[in-house]
């Protein structure tokens, strides 16, 4: 179906190249900033009653704020309901940059937060158009979609930065290149890119991640223009922090148990080091830095491990249990259980996934790397901490939100006090280790939150 000629458009009216070497002390970006001790030591007393040769807050001796600038750029961002996205789009909007959200619909709590946030105007559309059934297949193209080049194009207008995570809704290498080559159209200065490995290029005997060869592909064809291959900064997320949930959907269940502590079942080997990120809370500061450095400093298609902690299966229960004041246990299950139904691109992921982790089964030496370069693996955190040092850790998420989101959809268990000590849960984590059983997964509920595409692959 041709795309309709107006676009729906809402506007909200506002009043370096890869240079890690051997890791060193963690040197901070932006130094620390402390009050003035000035006025520390003066009496609780209103300025009236101050002595005349104190100096007050008004007096000249103390030079007033300098104005901040507004930020005169626009920003492009697509798929802006997703984690990623999301969390750019509020920090930048937030400091004054313009965006340009594209939205696949208003649907959803975050949809409607973005399309209200100042500074964003929202354009509603898919990034592909669905074919008529009567319409002609031609070579090298789905039958079922075309890119909308005409959203693309009216997404970049004005725009001088861009950051783009594609998803696998429509042809993904086809969209993702499409906007690349709009984006050169439009001159765009700095092409923030959201990657992801192929296994098999670092090493045959890895499998493909379908969901993450697709964005390698794209990363390789962005490399190959001339002018967008200087301006391109690309960038890897490590695990997200957030994908942790008590309802029954498949990889990051914490399963709660009869006696209220938490069971983490994934094939990952209990041992092998692990990176992680919250996405919600850092993404957004991390890339505006990116921008802000510029592309002298993270252009010419730099690569970006953006993960703040290294644990393993194990530590990560350690952390999590810290943070939610429960038992945490980790169980090994080279098979991922799917209780619920999930899009079928999410699907032969988690088989990729399975194959890729059982070759670290017996050894974590033989799990292959994340990032799939060992380079990547080891910047992490160090490099992330060169761009944004005020990240949230999965202990201060475990503590402080996972609890609200679990209550966000529809579960009580915070407010159970009957759990089992620490130590406890401990002693049974290890017996149950050494035993290789699988102590069982709660049963799926009949009614669960919905979860939109965003919540599986952005």
């Amino acid at each position: 179906m041709p795309f309709a000629s107006a676009l729906p458009i809402r506007s909200h009216l506002t009043t370096h190249h890869q240079h890690q070497t051997d890791p060193s002390p963690r040197q901070l970006k932006h130094r620390s900033c402390h009050s003035s001790t000035e006025l520390l030591c003066l009496p609780m007393t209103n300025s009236a009653s101050l002595p005349t040769n104190v100096p007050s807050m008004t007096t000249p001796e103390r030079p007033s704020k300098r104005p901040v600038p507004t930020p005169s750029k626009t920003i492009a961002v697509v798929n802006s309901s997703g984690r990623q996205a999301a969390s750019f789009i509020r920090v930048a909007s937030a400091v004054g940059y313009r965006v340009r959200a594209q939205l696949r619909n208003l649907n959803g709590i975050i949809a409607t937060e973005i399309s209200c946030l100042p500074n964003v105007t929202v354009l509603v559309g898919d990034l592909y158009i669905q074919k008529s059934s009567d319409t002609p297949e031609t070579a090298g193209e789905s039958s079922l979609t075309d890119i909308n080049y005409e959203l693309i194009r009216e997404l970049y207008r004005g725009a001088q930065l861009a950051f783009i995570n594609t998803t696998f809704w429509g042809d993904e290498v086809s969209i993702g290149k499409a906007l690349a080559d709009e984006a050169v159209a439009a001159k765009v200065e700095h092409y923030i890119y959201s990657s992801m490995p192929d296994h098999a290029a670092h090493n045959p005997s890895w499998p493909s991640l379908p969901l993450w060869s697709s964005k390698a592909m794209i990363e390789d064809y962005i490399l190959t223009l001339p002018y967008l291959s200087t301006r391109a900064t690309f960038i890897y997320t490590g695990i997200y922090n957030n994908n942790f949930t008590s309802l029954p959907y498949p990889l990051f269940c914490m399963a709660i148990q009869p006696d209220n502590s938490f069971e983490w079942t994934a094939p990952f080997h209990p041992d092998a080091p692990l990176p992680w990120l919250d996405a919600e809370h850092d993404v957004g500061p991390a890339v505006l830095q990116i921008f802000k450095d510029g592309v002298s400093q993270w252009g010419c298609g730099e690569r970006i491990a953006l993960a703040y902690e290294v644990l393993s299966p194990r530590e990560a229960c350690r952390v999590f249990s810290r943070g939610v004041g429960r038992p945490v246990r980790y169980m090994h299950d080279p098979k991922i259980e799917v209780k619920v139904h999930i899009p079928n691109g999410y699907r032969e992921q988690l088989l990729a996934l399975e194959q890729m982790y059982g070759l670290g089964t017996a050894d974590p030496k033989f799990q292959p790397f994340y990032f799939g370069s060992e380079f990547l693996e080891k910047s992490c955190p160090n490099q992330a901490m060169e761009v944004w040092e005020g990240y949230r850790g999965l202990e201060e998420y475990a503590r402080e939100v996972f609890p609200l989101e679990e209550s966000a959809n529809g579960l009580t268990w915070m407010n159970d006090e009957q759990v089992v000590p620490l130590n406890q849960a401990e002693e049974k984590n290890r017996i149950a280790m050494e035993e290789g059983k699988d102590e069982g997964f709660t049963a799926a509920s009949e009614s669960l939150p919905a979860r939109r595409e965003e919540g599986w692959l952005a």
